[in-house]
């Protein structure tokens, strides 16, 4: 290979994540057997994303959030599909595979929308405007486009989230620490009580409640998705896992008793 070819190959990918040669692996240019053992996973996490390493507070707090968002029980769609896939026979990759990938806007996207919801309202708040009525406009706007759900708020089976005040309350201690400055746990709190004027409260959820901390953080809202994945890949796989031990074959999404509605047409006979 000429001088030329290998320079072109060098070229072809660029990174900055990474460097590696023989004998060599450097993360954003940390030694690796300088890092195992020394950091934990989150803040490797937040090495790879954001080139240096966090603060260990920023750590727990990051760590906190991708804690409560492991797991919700195998009634989830992700979960459901990957305990389903493993019982038509594939092994844990496609069973992983298949449950990140049901997560989309309706099932995994609500903490990167809530964030966005977040952000919109921030800059509002930066421009000068008070925080109720940026609150008020910027969710009555979110409204207006996307329809009366609001993401982050209200969850279909708890009445209140479990994981919320929990999260809010690490939060409102990293801001006592300095560790983060509480700007955006105020616009959240300031969102749900906009939200209690209906007939019945909606309280934050646990996306609302991570949304509040990855922005705290100074995440962008599209890694606030990716960083939800990171969290519910962990109970995909621990169900895959269990489904695998089971042994059972085929299993669908309901027992065999349970039809589904049929809504076609009645019996009809070929001409």
């Amino acid at each position: 290979m000429s001088d030329d070819s290998r320079e072109r190959a060098r070229e072809w990918w660029r990174t900055a994540i990474i460097d590696i040669e023989p004998g060599v692996i450097r993360p954003r240019g940390y030694p690796i057997e300088q890092l195992v053992g020394k950091v934990g996973y989150a803040e490797m996490l937040w090495l790879m994303l954001r080139g240096e390493l966090p603060s260990k507070a920023q750590a727990a707090l990051l760590e906190a959030a991708l804690v409560a968002a492991v797991d919700h029980g195998p009634q989830a769609p992700s979960i459901a599909i990957a305990r389903m896939t493993v019982a038509a026979g594939n092994d844990l990759n496609g069973a992983v595979g298949a449950g990140i990938a049901a997560l989309g806007d309706t099932h995994g996207g609500a903490g990167q929308q809530c964030m966005q919801l977040y952000e919109e309202i921030a800059a509002r708040i930066a421009g000068g405007a008070p925080l109720e009525a940026s609150v008020l406009e910027g969710v009555a706007l979110w409204q207006e486009r996307y329809g009366k759900h609001v993401p982050g708020f209200g969850h279909r089976f708890h009445p209140v989230d479990p994981r919320s005040p929990r999260l809010l309350a690490l939060v409102d201690k990293a801001v006592q620490a300095g560790t983060v400055s509480g700007r955006y746990a105020a616009i959240g709190r300031a969102v749900e009580q906009a939200l209690a004027g209906a007939k019945k409260p909606v309280p934050m959820n646990i996306d609302g409640a991570t949304a509040v901390i990855f922005c705290e953080l100074g995440f962008p809202p599209p890694l606030g998705r990716g960083l939800f994945l990171l969290s519910r890949g962990v109970g995909i796989l621990a169900h895959a896992w269990e489904q695998m031990n089971e042994g059972t074959r085929i299993k669908g999404p309901t027992p065999p008793d349970f039809l589904y509605q049929y809504t076609g047409p009645v019996k009809r006979d070929v001409p």
